[in-house]
């Protein structure tokens, strides 16, 4: 993928599955281990940049024409592991979300109902061909979901400064069969101790999703941009992860104040960063 610009886009932090290579079929499998081979490779900022770039056209490019061939690779304890962009699923999937974004008259104005309509037909004829399809990334616009901080432990937090070699970055990274204990044990406890809502809902969809990949996959927990608009003490002091697994295990020990206070936490810090997305 060819570099747009080196314009920083800020906002959106994922939650990815990394496969090893063996659980993809061939002649994947041979185009991803050759692509492993690369000596570099384009970054999630190279896509969104791409992904902006093709708005600016008339008409816009709501969704790829192709299907993107690029991957993030990570080798794990000597296992070559791939984490496929599949950009243009992923775009027809967000843009089925972006009536709950954005205002209609915005919405008309960055893609029009036409080409809106257009790739909503041809998700549809895609679909059919593939019905088995499903995206080995999601994504977040300003805020990590309070989920997928279920999956992860503080101990898994990996946070680096920016300095003149590298920007920053905040992850988290843990093998799959952790992520699903974390889910099933989660999902125990609030349902015997809060009513079913968004949290649960949230829960038993990224249970099922991730049930779709190998279980020797690893699970990665982004910030992504989000680090480029946080200030680096803030950054340096957040551990959602923690204030999550705090609240999941006072509701467990029957400690409603402990949960409030982990919880009320959670939603300062995030409403801070939502407010950041308001003054854009």
């Amino acid at each position: 993928m060819p570099k747009v610009s080196s314009v920083v886009v800020p906002y959106a932090a994922y939650l990815r599955v990394y496969e090893p290579l063996g659980a993809f079929p061939e002649p994947e499998r041979g185009h991803w281990a050759r692509y492993a081979r690369r000596p570099e490779r384009p970054s999630y900022q190279d896509e969104l940049r791409r992904s902006l770039a093709d708005l600016v056209p008339t008409p816009p490019i709501a969704v790829p024409v192709h299907e993107s061939g690029d991957a993030f690779v990570l080798e794990v304890d000597g296992v070559v592991c791939v984490c496929p962009w599949r950009t243009r699923l992923r775009g027809w999937r967000a843009l089925e979300e972006l009536g709950d974004e954005l205002p209609p008259p915005v919405l008309d104005a960055v893609l029009p109902p036409v080409v809106r309509r257009q790739a909503a037909l041809d998700y549809e004829r895609w679909l059919g061909r593939n019905p088995d399809a499903r995206p080995w990334i999601r994504t977040a616009t300003w805020q990590v979901p309070v989920n997928w901080f279920v999956l992860v432990t503080d101990e898994e937090r990996q946070y680096g400064k920016a300095s003149a070699e590298a920007p920053p970055v905040l992850r988290y990274r843990t093998p799959m069969v952790q992520a699903r204990r974390r889910v099933a044990r989660a999902l125990r406890t609030l349902r015997e101790t809060v009513a079913e809502g968004p949290l649960i809902d949230g829960l038993l969809d990224i249970g099922r999703w991730l049930e779709e990949f190998h279980p020797r996959s690893l699970v990665e927990l982004d910030y992504g941009g989000l680090v480029h608009v946080l200030p680096a003490d803030e950054l340096a002091e957040d551990h959602s992860a923690a204030d999550v697994a705090e609240g999941i295990e006072a509701l467990r020990q029957g400690d409603e104040a402990a949960a409030g206070e982990a919880y009320a936490r959670l939603v300062e810090r995030w409403r801070a960063v939502r407010n950041r997305r308001s003054a854009n």
